[in-house]
């Protein structure tokens, strides 16, 4: 059944057909209703949109990941269809950022880095406002002229929630690589526990090798913190290197729970007890190996700021 946002509503909430459970969250979680877009596809693969009520002056709020062709293809139409019927503004939220960690091009490569050019597509779709949740890299916030505001959002609040509510015992937190050890630094001082970071070194496209990490994980549980889970080699990697430096378990937050390939059973089959992520990846959802946290307050909070709902 679709429910829809009353026409004397001022704001309307819609999604891209991928991120439909997650707008459907933020929208209740700002006390308005969700909007289903209408969508039909042709026999020649075209498909088919039309927003189910009056756009005209009212505030358009979008949820969309793109991790995908058609999802990032779908955000850019939602966006142009908001302009092409005089929404009052247009505001996006992009839970996951498709090709985030292609930010730039390797020298003498000639590769396109899809994370900026992807970006600056939608922000040459004219939105007023685009959000991002923990970005592999902030590059992509300065893919514009200056004509769109951009936040991106953090989600270490509702992690340390996380964190807070299990019984980890003493646990130590730890990066898969220096890259990201600023951030789990950030963390592990808001928590007030120590982290280390793994001696890391990439190969190839999809391949790394995890050397070696801190005996500070000794008889304490490793908590391995990154943005994204891709392939989860590297991070089963880390485990394994925390096992041998004395860990007495070993639990994995990543705000991304990509999962490609054969990651899912790769994970099983470690020594790692339990993957904790966000609902920004469309389709994840808690089980036996997931647990599985919902950024829609988050995301609704920032919306509530940015647009000055009351």
């Amino acid at each position: 059944m679709r429910n829809t946002v009353t026409t004397d509503s001022e704001y309307m909430v819609v999604a891209n057909e991928a991120s439909t459970d997650l707008g459907q969250k933020i929208a209740g979680e700002l006390g308005l209703g969700f909007s289903e877009m209408i969508r039909e596809r042709f026999a020649d693969g075209e498909t088919y949109h039309a927003f189910p009520e009056e756009v005209a002056g009212k505030v358009l709020i979008i949820v969309a990941s793109t991790h995908n062709e058609s999802s990032h293809q779908e955000l850019m139409d939602l966006i142009q269809g908001g302009r092409y019927f005089n929404a009052a503004s247009v505001n996006v939220v992009i839970p996951y950022l498709g090709y985030s960690t292609m930010e730039r091009a390797k020298r003498g490569s000639f590769e396109i880095p899809k994370g900026v050019t992807r970006t600056r597509q939608i922000f040459r779709a004219h939105p007023d406002f685009v959000a991002f949740v923990d970005l592999h890299s902030e590059a992509v916030l300065h893919a514009h002229g200056g004509d769109v505001s951009t936040k991106h959002i953090w989600t270490g609040e509702l992690v340390m929630e996380h964190l807070r509510q299990m019984d980890l015992g003493e646990y130590v937190l730890v990066s898969p690589d220096y890259g990201f050890s600023k951030q789990v630094a950030k963390l592990a001082s808001i928590l007030g526990c120590p982290h280390t970071a793994a001696d890391k070194d990439r190969y190839d496209t999809d391949k790394t090798i995890v050397s070696q990490i801190s005996s500070v994980v000794k008889g304490k549980t490793a908590v391995i913190c990154d943005d994204m889970i891709r392939t989860g080699g590297s991070i089963i990697q880390t485990a394994e290197r925390c096992k041998e430096a004395g860990a007495t378990q070993i639990v994995v937050l990543a705000t991304h729970l990509v999962m490609a390939g054969e990651a899912r059973q790769h994970f099983l089959d470690s020594n790692i007890s339990k993957v904790i992520g966000s609902d920004t990846y469309p389709g994840r959802v808690s089980d036996d190996l997931l647990e599985v946290y919902s950024v829609a307050p988050l995301l609704a909070g920032v919306l509530k700021d940015y647009l000055n709902m009351e």
